[in-house]
């Protein structure tokens, strides 16, 4: 079934995420156009993550009783129209609520896909199923910010705004028509256990320790590296947009890799291995001083996330079939967002109280901590492989 399925959930996430990567690197610069301090852009890239986090476990745990596709088409087809929302945006307030409304409809759909494709993975190839979901993911997101750097450049912002909305418009319509409910009756009448239960788990307090302080570094990078590289160093929105997309990219690349590695070494191992070359990564961006060094370390960000994104994911399928693949992917996905949104926050207040250069040692220090909570969490699994 999975070959037959994946293909068209793929190219619906890749149409939804080109969408979404729009905006990343016109967001900050969007955002202060309208006059919003360092705190303004914090809270308006934090209001999406809060909401989507807030979102997630409730529907996580009805698509295990519900099925998928229902809450992927809703949360396709919000997104879509909620778009056209930035350019009715005048002021940072509304663009937040804009984001808020977004951070929704974003809850039904990249934590519910993965959920899909955890349903349907064989066993001993989850990291290889897992990988491809993520390559379709990250090429998706990242793709997107040289499409809205080059449109922005080119025709203005709106018409970026207007290709976002069209792209998820797709993204719904191949929902609806081409993709059948993955869940099947007898699955969702098992019996789940609560949430409390849930975070028993060793592996899943350790995923989630990693899955945060990842997200938090990724939160600084996304929501400053544009106005460090724009106004620090004078690089153009298509430049922007060639960072972001090389960092996002090239991760894409190793996705499928890293999978299937995932499937045949210690997986552990993999996620502690990408975590210190992602500690490097963060450090290393406030030293640079040009296009070419910038590039260079988002691509070396990118290894880190190659390697140690599917191999958690692959460990966090394994988890879900004994929990539930809707709400155990809802909550690996809500403390995603709980560090995309606290990343920008507290990265706001940095910038505002000490300086942008700073934002990016914070990630780092908070991805040394994550690692080590994870590694302690895990410890039990210290010798086992896959």
């Amino acid at each position: 079934m999975i070959k037959k399925v994946f293909p068209v959930l793929a190219l619906s996430i890749f149409s939804s995420m080109l969408g979404v990567g729009i905006v990343a690197p016109l967001l900050p610069l969007y955002a202060e156009k309208m006059g919003a301090t360092g705190i303004w852009i914090g809270t308006i890239f934090a209001a999406f993550s809060i909401s989507r986090a807030i979102v997630m476990p409730i529907v996580g745990k009805l698509s295990d009783r519900s099925g998928r596709k229902v809450f992927l088409a809703v949360g396709l087809f919000t997104y879509a129209i909620i778009s056209l929302g930035y350019i009715w945006a005048g002021n940072p307030f509304q663009l937040t609520l804009v984001r808020l409304i977004q951070g929704v409809a974003a809850g039904m759909v990249i934590p519910i896909a993965q959920a899909y494709v955890g349903d349907i993975s064989p066993e001993a190839e989850e990291g290889k199923w897992q990988g491809y979901f993520n390559a379709a993911f990250f090429s998706g997101f990242g793709f997107g910010p040289l499409m809205g750097g080059a449109l922005t450049d080119h025709f203005g912002m709106k018409v970026a705004f207007f290709t976002m909305s069209g792209l998820n418009l797709l993204g719904f319509l191949m929902v609806i028509f081409f993709l059948p409910d993955a869940v099947p009756k007898e699955i969702r009448d098992q019996s789940r256990p609560s949430f409390r239960k849930i975070l028993r788990s060793n592996i899943i307090k350790g995923l989630l320790c990693f899955r945060l302080a990842f997200a938090v570094g990724r939160g600084a990078f996304a929501g400053f590296l544009p106005i460090f590289a724009g106004i620090y160093i004078g690089l153009t929105p298509t430049r922007i947009g060639i960072l972001i997309a090389a960092n996002i990219l090239v991760m894409s690349l190793f996705q499928p890799f890293g999978g299937r590695i995932s499937d045949v070494a210690n997986r552990r191992f993999l996620v502690i291995a990408g975590s210190i070359i992602n500690i490097a990564f963060l450090s290393l961006i406030s030293s640079g001083t040009n296009f070419w060094q910038l590039f260079g370390v988002c691509a070396l960000g990118s290894l880190g996330g190659g390697i140690s994104v599917p191999a958690a994911s692959a460990l966090l399928v394994e988890e879900g079939r004994n929990f539930g693949m809707g709400s155990t992917m809802a909550i690996f996905g809500m403390a995603f967002s709980i560090g995309m949104a606290i990343g920008p926050l507290l990265g706001g207040v940095i910038v505002d109280t000490i300086n942008i250069r700073s934002v990016f040692y914070f990630g780092a220090g908070i991805s040394i901590l994550g690692m080590s909570l994870f590694i302690w969490h895990t410890r039990e699994q210290e010798n086992s492989s896959v």
